[in-house]
């Protein structure tokens, strides 16, 4: 099985090497190996993994009940903690997008994919906005699913010097700006 099933709220996956988020597969029917990435820098490796399974198995995550499949068909760069599942061949490399300067707090974790296919587990249902030449499209941080344009840039409307050297909690105000053209993959945000 090349292809992931998706059904009640899992993604089911075959026989093969699959890439998997964090905790993942939930249930083996059968016989899986865990390795993990390969490489010196390698930044979303606390999140994602490697999985041989001889069988199948089923990856969900109860905290981000909604799948959503997204086709690979441009490069497309996701959020490494929304991850659920994709084949082995379709990762090319991870990276940290920091959209305040020199800020571990005010930063996403990303995975680059290039072919195939990607399941993605989130807290509430996935549109996609589809931007043409000179487009741009403002999003919250925390909606950011998926996106196949350039790489976003930060911006607040007001920022201080502390919050660059001080980091506390993520502002509320802090958005991605993305540019066309290409395809943003965009979720529901929390209030708090």
């Amino acid at each position: 099985m090349t292809e992931a099933l998706i059904e009640n709220g899992f993604a089911k996956v075959g026989d093969g090497t699959w890439l998997v988020g964090a905790a993942q597969p939930v249930a083996v029917l059968g016989n899986s190996v865990p390795f993990s990435l390969k490489g010196f820098f390698v930044p979303d490796r606390s999140r994602l993994h490697l999985m041989q399974v001889s069988g199948k198995a089923a990856c969900a995550d109860a905290s981000r009940p909604f799948l959503t499949r997204i086709p690979c068909a441009a490069p497309l760069t996701v959020v490494s903690d929304k991850f659920l599942v994709a084949p082995q061949e379709a990762r090319k490399g991870g990276s940290i997008l920091r959209v305040v300067p020199f800020s571990f707090r005010n930063a996403i974790c990303t995975t680059e994919c290039v072919r195939e296919w990607v399941v993605m587990a989130t807290k509430s249902r996935v549109t996609s906005f589809a931007l043409q030449e000179n487009d741009l499209l403002a999003v919250r941080m925390e909606a950011a699913v998926a996106w196949t344009t350039k790489r976003p840039t930060g911006f607040c409307p007001r920022i201080k010097l502390s919050d660059i050297l001080i980091p506390r909690r993520r502002d509320r105000n802090l958005l991605l700006h993305f540019y066309g053209p290409g395809v943003v993959w965009v979720e529901g945000a929390n209030a708090s």
